[in-house]
């Protein structure tokens, strides 16, 4: 049965006219409260929204944007949109972007050079307010099409000596150093590292932060077991099968992110070994799947609603505020480990 639905002509539909005219202002001041000006009173503006409510009035945001000068648009670029971190991530900065009367634009480079520079254009193009570049290193080469174009950016883990750009600084020591001391206390001597690309600045930190773990746990390094991967399911299952190759292969191997981890479950069961009886397994980012993963994963929390919320605030501050010399430029996300059923005393313990 076909379902009837009732079509409002284009003379019916509201405009600004209607608008004044319900809340009983000027036709201007129902713009100036579209524009968030500061010259309409808190109790005129609460009744022209409440009107642009009942009315179900649609703002032309083109012409809010010729009027303001501000696109109220924030991009948002990451890495790789098939990794359940980045759509958790986005999700996060979209929630408050939008309680904060912003749109986003979101774009993922995966990791080609090409797609990047198509991403920062587009962004450009659209006149974007402000960027949060979460590519995690691929950025570099680029970052000058949108510095030079004066545009407000935030970027992780990557520092630029520029007014517009802010950072976001990932304290990966804390929860890896944490991931370190749960084994060792758990027996196990012999570990490995899988590690993320080395062209990725987030990849070489989280190495670099397994070796000083290490050693700070007086625990000895095999350079052999520290094993350069991507960031997917793909690479957990090549970086397992090298570390299987060795004569005596370590009990426990922490990855660099949980893609790589769940890879490396994954492959431990097609071999028939037991996790983690046979061998304990820490991931690093703890997204949703990491608890759902048989067994549950042992991992590193990187938390993306903190690491939202620190973009978004740095974005925020250089919009509202750009001339101010005493911005905050650089915020810090740590991270912690959150011990599930994947890691347990090595064989023979």
């Amino acid at each position: 049965m076909a379902r009837k639905t009732n079509y409002s002509s284009p003379d019916k539909l509201p405009d600004i006219r209607t608008v004044a005219a319900l809340a009983k202002v000027s036709i201007a001041t129902v713009s100036r409260t579209i524009n968030d000006s500061a010259q309409v009173s808190d109790r005129l503006s609460k009744r022209v929204w409440q009107a642009i409510k009942q009315l179900n009035y649609l703002p032309n945001t083109h012409a809010r944007t010729l009027v303001s000068g501000r696109s109220h648009l924030l991009g948002i670029i990451v890495e790789n949109i098939t990794n359940p971190f980045f759509p958790e991530l986005i999700q996060s900065f979209e929630e408050i972007a939008v309680a904060h009367g912003y749109e986003i634009l979101i774009s993922s480079s995966n990791s080609d050079p090409a797609v990047l520079s198509t991403c920062v254009r587009r962004l450009l193009e659209r006149k974007a307010d402000g960027v949060a570049i979460m590519t995690f290193g691929e950025e570099e080469p680029f970052i000058d099409q949108i510095v030079n174009r004066n545009v407000p950016i935030v970027l992780a883990e990557f520092k630029l000596d520029d007014p517009k750009a802010s950072t976001i600084l990932l304290d990966y020591s804390t929860g890896i150093h944490e991931a370190v001391q749960h084994l060792a206390e758990l027996g196990h001597r012999e570990i490995a590292f899988l590690a993320g690309p080395h062209n990725l600045h987030s990849a070489l930190t989280r190495e670099n932060d397994f070796i000083a773990a290490m050693r700070a746990a007086d625990l000895p390094i095999q350079k052999k077991w520290i094993i350069e991967c991507g960031h997917t399911l793909k690479s957990g299952v090549t970086g397992f099968e090298r570390l299987r190759k060795f004569t005596a292969p370590p009990t426990a191997v922490i990855c660099s992110n949980d893609m790589l981890a769940i890879g490396v479950l994954r492959a431990a069961y097609m071999r028939g070994m037991r996790v983690p009886q046979d061998l304990s397994v820490v991931g690093l980012d703890d997204i949703d799947f990491a608890e759902f993963t048989l067994p549950p994963l042992t991992t590193i929390r990187l938390s993306r609603i903190d690491l939202a919320h620190a973009a978004f605030k740095a974005l925020c501050a250089q919009i509202e505020d750009p001339h101010n010399p005493h911005l905050q430029r650089e915020f810090l996300v740590s991270t912690s480990l959150v011990v599930r059923g994947s890691t347990a005393p090595p064989p023979g313990r």
